[in-house]
């Protein structure tokens, strides 16, 4: 499985573990943990972080170095208006047209609001952008998503930097069985078997931040969120066994002495 690149719009997207940017101790930390994620799209949120700032030692100058394809995203936005306005910033800094989506409606759980980013979305794809949308794991909300135009849809296994796993792995299903977009789960991952998880359902990556950057060792965490991604990619494409109530045996019993 040499080249397992997959489509998002416009743009071909290498690794299917797609990394965030922020809570890192410093740069030189951000640098190696994104070089040991393998990912070659790097998420950074554009109201954080100085993207016009473009010297040695900083954001910019760090993507930019290592080749990384650059996703802003609009953390820290809670209506459409806000949202929309930082992507055509982005786009105004000369970043990539793909972007991802976040309009959040709760500030203490940080749940996305359905109605603001249908409405962002619809605007953004409008113009132009390629857009991910972070999103409940609602089927219906996902469908309308794609319906609008978005590249692909991004719902959470469980809030913003809980850690705590993939909650519901039905809606994931049914998501995955009518979307004729990439789906990347997107927050929630706390550790490597949750991003094996999502893979082997059959999502088309994972995105993650404090999984990593707030894990004792994040570099060493990094690798093993790449190793897992790809390790339930593969689990995926190889195609599991059937769940058995009782055993079956390895070998054959027939005509034995």
């Amino acid at each position: 499985m040499q080249d397992d690149s997959f489509q998002v719009g416009r743009h071909v997207i290498r690794s299917r573990l797609i990394v965030g940017t922020g809570k890192y101790k410093d740069v030189e930390e951000t640098r190696m943990a994104l070089a040991a994620s393998g990912a070659d799209v790097v998420t950074v949120a554009l109201r954080r972080v100085d993207l016009a700032e473009r010297g040695a030692g900083s954001m910019f100058r760090l993507l930019s170095e290592g080749g990384y394809q650059i996703l802003a995203n609009t953390a820290g936005c809670f209506t459409a208006d806000e949202a929309v306005r930082t992507c055509r910033l982005a786009r105004e800094l000369g970043l990539s047209d793909m972007v991802k989506l976040e309009v959040i409606g709760d500030k203490r759980t940080l749940f996305p609001d359905n109605e603001e980013t249908l409405a962002a979305a619809k605007t953004l794809v409008a113009e132009g952008f390629t857009v991910l949308p972070y999103c409940i794991d609602d089927p219906i909300v996902c469908r309308k998503l794609e319906e609008i135009g978005c590249a692909a849809v991004m719902p959470l296994a469980a809030p913003i930097g809980s850690g705590l796993g993939i909650r519901n792995p039905y809606n994931l299903r049914i998501i995955l069985e009518q979307a004729k977009v990439p789906v990347i789960v997107d927050a929630g991952v706390g550790t490597a078997s949750d991003a094996a998880v999502a893979m082997e359902l059959g999502c088309q990556g994972v995105l993650m931040n404090t999984a990593i950057a707030g894990a004792r060792d994040p570099v060493l965490m990094a690798t093993a969120m790449r190793e897992a991604v790809s390790a339930g990619r593969k689990a995926f494409l190889a195609g599991r066994i059937g769940k058995r109530l009782h055993a079956a045996a390895s070998s054959p019993t027939d005509g034995l002495i």
